[in-house]
Formats: C-alpha cells, structure tokens, sequence
C-alpha cells in the first residue's frame, strides 16, 4: 500500500496515464506496464493461481481464451470493417439525406445505425469521409464530436458494436442485458444530434453530390452478414447449451476466422490491413491482461455512481481496461456500464478509438479545450441519458453473471 492505494493499482493507473500521454508510443507504454505490473505480482504479491512463475503462468492458463476470443475478434472485424466500406454503401448513404440541418441529422443516425453491428472506429471514419464530401471539407469541430459520439453511442448497447460490449458478451453476459444501454443512447443521440446538426449547418450548409451510378457490392455485404451470423450463432449456442466449455475454448473467434477463410472466394479480404491491426490488439490486449491481474475486491463496491463515475474516467482513459475491472469486480448493472463506458469516452477527442481514429482524418480536432467548448452538448448527453436510464429501468445489479471458481489461497514468498 502507498497511501492507502495498493501498488498494483497504482502501477496500473501510471500505465493508462502514459497511454493517454503518449499517444504516438501506446503499444510500448503498455508493454512496459504489463511487464512492470507482471513481475511485481510475481516477485511480491502473486496471483490467485499462486505464487511466482508458477502462478503467472497459472493466471495466463486461467485469461488465455478472453485474450484469444479478442484477438480473433479485433482483428477479424477490422476486414468486416473494410469490407463494408468497400460495399459502396457509405458513398450511397449520402442520397437519403435531407438538404438543412437536418441532413446531418440524419447522418448521426446513420452512424449510430452502422455503429450498432459494425465496429464504432469504423462507423466514425465512415461518417467522418460522409461528412467530409457533404461538407466539402468544413466540418465544425461540434459535428466531429457529435459523430464520434454517435458512433459510441450506437455500439453501446449492441454486443457486436463495441469491444467493451463484446468483452461482456464473451464473459458471459446476456445481449439482452446490455441492450439497456439503448435508453441512455437513444436519448444522448437526440442531444448530440439536434447541436451538432445546428452547429455544422451553421458552420457548412450540406452540398449533395448524387452518386447515380454507384451500386451495393453485395457480395462484400454477404461477407460481412456471415461474419456476424457466425459469431453470434456460435456464442449463443455455446453459452446456451456447453457453457462449460466456453471457458475452455475461443469458440466466437474461431467463428469469425472460418467465416472469413469460407469466404475467401467471394471476395478478396484485405490482408495488408492485419499488420497495424494486430499491433493495435496487442496493444488492447495488453492493458486488458493488466487489468485482470488487478487486486479488485479493493475497489469501491459497484454502484450507479461508481458507473457514472467510470463514464468520465474513461474520457481520460482507455475504456477497455476499465471494464476489464469491472467485469473482474462483478455486481455492476451492465446496461449502465456498457452506455458508460462506451459513450463517456466521447467526452475528450483522445478518449476513446473512434475519436482519435477520426482526429487523424481531422487534426484540427486534436484540442481537448476545443473539443470541450464546441462538444459541449456531448457531456450534456451523456449525463442526461445516463439520469433517463437510471429514472426509466432503475439500477438493477447482476450479482455474479459467470462462474467464479473459488481463489487458490496465496502466500507471499518471503524476502
């Protein structure tokens, strides 16, 4: 303990306080605080697999097949993503929308629609290049906002939407519980949705240029459709009729890895994407194998407020170690959490992927001042969504959503 904080957290906040510092250095700050916090652990305090290397290599036996199912995920939806760009449905999007402020409206909805089965970085960068054609380049920082916040949002309460939602999946919660999260976002989406509209048509009137001979590649949409029924059909039978097995094997990855070795003749996938995204989930990976070895019968006992309070530290913060906590914790309502979590990071352009994926299209938007003075009407979302979802459904806590195999008792070696 170092005032009252044991120094496993403490190691564990320096590292997501690097990440949010280092932002061109990530993947090294968190390979340095996931050896720092492993060799801690092993050297003074151990794990709940025992002692030492033995008990390291006992906690990785115990988190290979979460580390996998996300790894084969992270890395499969990245083609799931290219492949729907690649469909020409985003260049026919722009057809559908009104010519006033409402036209930016409308797109927000699209976002948060595409976000709802496709990865909420690619939804963002989706809506970004719309919004960058229909804008013709001038896009008010308070839209950029409102897209990244759409985006989040829209995967917030879909367990295929966002890595925080699938994490929860893979764990073992139900979709159902964490389709809860819709109530807040539904209503963040109103907010954010009306503001920024009003600010970029104020900023850019909308200027549609009709795409009339594009048409829908439906073989890349038949890929990304299989992609999704495969992963969804095999979890949800797992869970529902093997759920011990489960914990033994990364079934929904694998899934999403035969859908897309089946599909191998329908379309070409993009390979050369794998290099940087495999970098990105190692990165991911890490801060959630940091997270895993965190001493979490410490932490406050899991409340609303603890939820609401998650939501404004993971603007700061990466969100995916922070459920990683909370799914170790347990006893969270995780439709309160998956909003939380996956909406809260809109709040600061660095606070969660789709933003800063959507700043590297729009470096104008790396400004936390200006991202807080124009993006206002996102805090204002979020916290009138969350209050909606507390007032509407109530805070209803799963004590224990997944087995809990009973703690291997740990004695610190001596020095």
């Amino acid at each position: 303990m170092v005032g009252g904080i044991p120094v496993d957290f403490i190691l564990f906040g320096l590292t997501l306080l690097g990440v949010a510092l280092f932002h061109n250095a990530t993947l090294y700050v968190a390979l340095t605080g996931l050896a720092t916090i492993s060799l801690y652990k092993i050297l003074f305090t151990g794990f709940k697999t025992g002692v030492g290397i033995a008990g390291f290599a006992g906690h990785l036996g115990h988190e290979w097949v979460t580390l996998a199912n996300l790894f084969c995920l992270l890395t499969g939806f990245a083609l799931l993503a290219r492949h729907f760009e690649k469909s020409h449905v985003p260049v026919i999007l722009p057809k559908f929308l009104p010519d006033d402020w409402k036209g930016g409206f409308v797109l927000l909805v699209m976002v948060f629609f595409i976000s709802s089965f496709l990865d909420n970085i690619a939804a963002a960068l989706i809506g970004g290049a719309m919004a960058h054609q229909l804008f013709k380049a001038k896009v008010h920082i308070g839209f950029l906002a409102a897209i990244v916040a759409a985006s989040n949002a829209g995967g917030s309460g879909s367990v295929v939407g966002d890595t925080t939602t699938t994490m929860m999946w893979i764990d073992g919660i139900s979709p159902l519980v964490v389709l809860d999260a819709y109530v807040a976002a539904f209503v963040a989406l109103l907010i954010i949705g009306y503001f920024g509209a009003k600010q970029q048509h104020a900023y850019s009137p909308i200027i549609k240029n009709a795409n009339q001979h594009t048409h829908v590649d439906w073989g890349r949409i038949f890929i990304v459709g299989l992609m999704l029924v495969f992963a969804v059909v095999t979890n949800v039978t797992i869970n529902v009729k093997f759920p011990e097995l489960a914990e033994h094997f990364p079934f929904i990855g694998v899934a999403v890895w035969v859908a897309i070795i089946l599909t191998i003749p329908v379309r070409r996938h993009d390979w050369e994407l794998l290099p940087e995204t495999i970098k990105g989930s190692v990165f991911l990976l890490s801060l959630v194998l940091c997270a895993s070895m965190m001493p979490v019968e410490q932490l406050p006992q899991a409340s609303w407020q603890s939820a609401l309070a998650l939501g404004f530290i993971s603007a700061i913060f990466d969100n995916i170690p922070l459920t990683a906590l909370a799914l170790r914790q347990g006893g969270y309502d995780w439709g309160f959490l998956a909003y939380a979590v996956g909406f809260g990071g809109s709040m600061l352009w660095f606070g969660s992927s789709a933003g800063v994926a959507l700043s590297s299209m729009f470096p104008e938007a790396k400004s936390a001042v200006q991202w807080l003075r124009h993006g206002w009407h996102v805090v204002l979302a979020y916290v009138v969504g969350f209050a909606v979802l507390l007032g509407t459904l109530g805070w209803h806590p799963e004590a224990s959503h997944k087995k809990v195999a009973a703690p291997v008792a740990v004695v610190a070696p001596a020095h």
